[in-house]
């Protein structure tokens, strides 16, 4: 089978952006399973086989590993916490520095529509690297946990109700806040469904989060977004017209808030670019986005 990787995906043929656009529909729920295969199934004329759109498509989670488990610099483990408003019992992955000899800022980390997958749990294994006490809440929990594939994630999680899930992020967020070894200070990033949770909870406990970094994400209820006060950098993809759509309003409303905000758009990427266990995965923007979010938190959590 074909990687997001190879060759013959990336330079001799490369993926059409209408099998990208169709997958994200999929993705979040606008287009149902057999409607994206037989979309898909109309490349197959001009000359892609299906394995290799769906190996470019679907994640190769071996790909996303940055930073490995049993990095000596790091201590990962897995921690439960309260949510009485939500699902009642809320799971994630806690990730520290090792030689943790002070207080230290804390960042919240909030995965896709489906579920605490392997590229998240990277994520906060990375933010650990760069000194932070990371929280990866797996909202799938109360159901079992990640499943071990995106597609099944997916319909687990959108069978949970909206509002409960939102109650245990917030959960997630005031426990994290609480550490032990915490600084105080919190900060937010999330992807896809998770920045859209970042721009709730700046906006829902604005009083918690100290600095949010959505990336591809949608904002908050528009009644809730005058509450905002934490600085915010949010990460655009240039292709993802769903989500960039949403964008003119909500930044007027940033303005009329007088919110300290900062938005960037990465040329010619796709939403999930940030991702790299798929064709999506965009190094150049994905390393400078990173690199963004890390000064960001550095300058308003430290």
């Amino acid at each position: 089978m074909l990687t997001p990787q190879d060759p013959e995906l990336t330079t001799i043929q490369p993926i059409p952006q209408e099998a990208f656009d169709w997958y994200d529909e999929y993705a979040h729920g606008l287009m149902d399973r057999r409607t994206f295969m037989k979309k898909l199934s109309t490349l197959v004329v001009a000359g892609f086989s299906m394995t290799m759109l769906a190996s470019a498509l679907t994640p190769n989670y071996a790909l996303a590993e940055q930073v490995s488990f049993n990095d000596p610099e790091i201590k990962a483990e897995y921690q439960t916490f309260p949510s009485l408003q939500g699902h009642g019992e809320g799971r994630g992955y806690l990730v520290t520095p090792a030689n943790l000899t002070a207080k230290a800022p804390v960042v919240l980390v909030i995965h896709e529509n489906r579920g605490l997958n392997p590229y998240i749990e990277d994520v906060a294994r990375r933010l650990a690297k760069a000194g932070f006490i990371a929280f990866a809440p797996d909202i799938l929990h109360t159901l079992g946990g990640y499943p071990g594939n995106d597609d099944e994630g997916r319909k687990m999680q959108s069978s949970m109700d909206k509002a409960k899930i939102e109650q245990d992020f917030i959960a997630a967020a005031l426990f994290l806040k609480e550490h032990p070894s915490s600084n105080g200070k919190l900060g937010a990033v999330g992807f896809c469904f998770g920045g859209y949770i970042v721009n709730m909870l700046a906006a829902t406990i604005p009083g918690s989060i100290d600095a949010a970094v959505p990336f591809y994400g949608t904002p908050a209820a528009k009644a809730l977004r005058k509450n905002i006060k934490a600085p915010l950098m949010l990460q655009f993809a240039e292709l993802d017209q769903r989500v960039n759509d949403t964008w003119p309003e909500y930044e007027q409303d940033l303005k009329s808030q007088n919110v300290n905000y900062i938005a960037h758009i990465y040329p010619k990427t796709n939403h999930g670019f940030h991702n790299d266990s798929t064709a999506r995965y965009d190094e150049e923007n994905a390393e400078l986005a990173w690199q963004r979010s890390i000064d960001f938190f550095n300058k308003y959590l430290i």
